[in-house]
């Protein structure tokens, strides 16, 4: 799969009229390799396809309406946004299908998404009879209709129902409520977050209580026709939890450190880094660079206590110990090589996701080229 020359919204992207490389970008600068997200992308699809998995990956990651249109491209069935600003964006990649994994709550927001649905189709996800009937009432004004996932628990304890009771309970809930379309349920696995002997445990128990839970809603008369679930620690473990038809990873396409430490990639497959410059060496076995927490994802690792805000590719020893707004502090005593005011550096942040919502713009890069610039058009959508 080879990203197209130029594309359609000039908007959103800009193709370059002359030649432009790396070492003419200013700093801080988010970089995306575009043969390693190409790869990502591919691999991710091909996945999909070979075990009859639905994909509508989350748009949370890129959040670029290009790259949704990449990935539709690529056999995505629709996308997935958690904001209605979101939805609105990503309309500019004419998505068939577009699933909000959230729940919308207030007049404002509902009207909005009122119009979202009159462009493509809309589902939403939800965990409570209260949302439900705002959503009703505004596609009964707005004459649409959506399609609505019942959401459960499997484990994070943030949104969804118990699964049982309190699942039927919500299900039977929904269908009650006009212009709303049951279309199945859905789930979020985030306590899953490695791929040790623990994390793949979780994987056969998640797959045990869907099952469980699929046979319950069987006997309900309450068959799902989309069971969604999934995220980027499980994509290539998907297959594993029966019942499964669709799956909606986000940092996938990029990846990042902690996806790396999760085992849910290796280190040449995280397609996104940060380049900064090197501005101060003043303090013996330290340097400061030109990006703090206004520039890369205050994140913790997620499998490990080690305090460490990113990966430093050109020196590994380095240890990135803790950030002001414009400074990144490098511990650099085991860096393994010697830094001087000016260098440049590429750090993989923890978490692309949020590092992304910091940058107006990025660039797609092939060896020390530019090859693209694209706008980050859902930065800041949280409304």
């Amino acid at each position: 799969m080879v990203l197209p020359a130029s594309f359609p919204s000039a908007s959103a992207e800009s193709a370059l009229e002359r030649p432009m490389f790396i070492r003419q970008l200013d700093t801080p600068a988010l970089l995306i390799d575009l043969d390693v997200m190409e790869r990502n992308l591919k691999r991710a699809a091909d996945y999909a396809r070979a075990h009859d998995l639905r994909l509508r990956p989350h748009t949370k990651t890129h959040k670029i309406p290009a790259l949704a249109r990449v990935q539709l491209d690529l056999g995505a069935a629709g996308i997935t946004v958690a904001k209605v600003g979101e939805a609105e964006v990503m309309l500019a990649a004419d998505p068939p299908d577009l699933l909000v994994a959230y729940p919308i709550i207030g007049r404002g927001k509902l009207e909005r998404l009122v119009a979202v649905a009159r462009r493509a189709r809309v589902t939403v996800m939800l965990d409570s009879v209260h949302v439900a009937r705002q959503l009703s009432d505004a596609a009964r004004e707005g004459q649409v209709e959506f399609g609505v996932l019942a959401e459960m628990d499997v484990g994070l304890g943030r949104t969804g129902v118990t699964p049982g009771d309190e699942l039927v309970e919500l299900i039977l809930g929904l269908l009650r409520f006009p212009y709303l379309s049951y279309e199945g349920i859905g789930f979020y696995p985030g306590h899953i977050k490695s791929l040790d002997n623990d994390g793949l445990e979780q994987v056969a128990e998640l797959d045990r209580l869907l099952e469980a839970t699929l046979e319950r809603l069987r006997r309900e008369g309450l068959s799902p026709r989309i069971v969604s679930g999934g995220s980027t620690p499980t994509l290539y473990h998907s297959h594993r939890i029966r019942g499964l038809t669709e799956i909606r990873p986000g940092t996938y396409i990029f990846n990042d450190r902690n996806t790396w430490l999760a085992g849910a990639c290796k280190p040449e497959d995280c397609a996104a880094s940060i380049l900064v410059t090197v501005v101060s060496t003043a303090r013996p076995g330290q340097v400061i660079v030109d990006g703090g927490s206004k520039t890369f994802s205050s994140d913790r690792l997620t499998p490990t206590p080690e305090v460490s805000f990113g990966y430093v590719v050109e020196a590994p020893g380095a240890v990135f110990t803790r950030m002001n707004e414009e400074h990144g502090f490098l511990d650099v005593r085991r860096a393994g090589v010697e830094l001087a005011v000016g260098d440049r550096l590429r750090i993989i942040p923890n978490h692309i996701c949020t590092a992304m919502n910091l940058h107006e713009r990025v660039y797609g890069v092939r060896g020390d080229r530019v090859e693209v610039v694209w706008e980050v058009a859902g930065r800041g959508k949280l409304q």
